[in-house]
């Protein structure tokens, strides 16, 4: 299945990890000096003073851990299945931002007397985050999915390349990871463990795993998947205060309410380079299966040829694909400058990857692109709508993944 000041997914997904792996070797510690009543709290450190921990949680509030002679303090690595290979640690090696698991007891919900405190190392997870990601990015796939067979197992996928659109069978097992977007989030955090049976034609999926010889099939380690909407429309108004832009849809001619989240990727093209596109999509009018993406997809080769960001690299790499393969569009829009809503003006032409949204509540930007409209001018009558994918767990992070 993201990756900007946006986390990418990779780094969602890691984090999540390392949340479950803490909480898995909780389970397996022995605290004997801890009541029946047992407290928990995981999170990142968020500050020091003393014998006092203050950690932000993952719901986003604050618990201070108060440490004792007691305590019981050891480092574990991501991945991790058991205590055996912990090693201990001392208050005085905790730093802020390392990721802790703390059982102990608690008279209130803002305190924890700790027993035991599982820790870790920021270092360690930003190594785990990079492998992560640079797994994701070698074993990965994305696409939209055209058909699932819970009987063997098989969703289809549709992926836009060079060629065209190709048709890419992921086999899953047992022991198959399945992760699903929830409809009103953007955040890898708040994905949810799911199932095969819960995927969806129309879906975009992401899935790692290992690709046969032709690339036709991938048997998938892992698959996140979910319900995303592709706008294509202009802008109305903007509110900086609320974080709103409100377009009008160009294919329901209705008006969409976006807000624009501390995750979401606001990127605007340059001139120049929706130009190329346009033009690559003009010269691809008419053949079978090709739309907009595949424009701005196969676009990106030449154009790394030229830009600055190209220099020195070898064909696909200036805008993040790898040696002597596709480029990786997500990369590309890495690469722009961040943009902000003041950016936009009534009448600009923009695309949006949002949430699914619930009921009448605006959908949240995963990705909204403005100086579109060289490329939605030259769109073929009738041609494949624009979709623009979500996911960035193929880029540099994520985040930064993401999570």
């Amino acid at each position: 299945m993201v990756v900007p000041k946006r986390k990418s997914s990779v780094a969602h997904v890691a984090a999540s990890l390392v949340t479950s792996v803490l909480l898995v070797l909780s389970s397996t510690a022995q605290d004997p000096q801890a009541s029946p009543a047992v407290s928990k709290a995981v999170g990142a450190i968020s500050a020091m003073n003393g014998n006092t921990i203050t950690v932000k949680k993952d719901d986003g509030s604050e618990v201070n851990v108060q440490a004792q002679e007691s305590t019981r303090l050891a480092r574990v690595a991501p991945g991790q299945k058991d205590l055996k290979s912990a090693t201990p640690i001392q208050l005085r090696d905790l730093q802020v931002g390392d990721r802790i698991l703390v059982r102990g007891s608690s008279s209130d919900e803002k305190t924890i007397m700790a027993a035991t405190v599982l820790v870790m190392k920021k270092g360690d997870v930003e190594a785990k985050q990079q492998t992560e990601r640079q797994d994701w990015q070698h074993r990965g796939i994305g696409g939209l999915v055209t058909s699932v067979d819970t009987d063997t197992g098989t969703v289809t996928i549709s992926t836009t390349g060079f060629t065209g659109k190709k048709t890419i069978a992921v086999r899953t097992a047992k022991n198959t990871v399945f992760r699903r977007y929830a409809p009103d989030s953007v955040k890898f955090d708040d994905a949810r463990i799911s199932t095969l049976e819960q995927i969806k034609p129309g879906d975009q999926l992401r899935a790692r795993g290992d690709r046969n010889a032709d690339g036709t099939e991938l048997a998938a380690d892992e698959i996140v998947s979910g319900s995303f909407r592709n706008i294509a429309g202009t802008v109305t108004t903007t509110d900086s205060n609320s974080s709103t832009i409100t377009l009008t849809d160009l294919v329901t001619k209705k008006p969409v309410v976006v807000k624009i989240s501390g995750d979401s990727q606001v990127r605007k093209l340059p001139p120049e380079m929706a130009q190329h596109i346009a033009m690559r999509l003009k010269a691809m009018n008419g053949s079978p299966g090709q739309g907009p993406v595949a424009a701005v997809q196969n676009s990106t080769s030449a154009a790394d040829a030229s830009s600055p960001a190209g220099a020195g690299h070898r064909s696909g790499m200036g805008f993040g694909g790898r040696a002597g393969g596709p480029p990786d569009f997500q990369q590309m829009l890495n690469r722009l400058s961040p943009a902000t809503i003041a950016d936009f003006q009534k009448g600009d032409a923009i695309m949006v990857v949002s949430t699914e949204g619930v009921g009448a509540e605006p959908v949240t930007a995963i990705t909204l692109l403005g100086g579109v409209e060289p490329i939605l001018a030259a769109a073929p009558s009738g041609g494949e709508p624009m979709r623009l994918s979500p996911w960035s767990l193929g880029s540099g992070g994520g985040e930064e993944a993401s999570q």
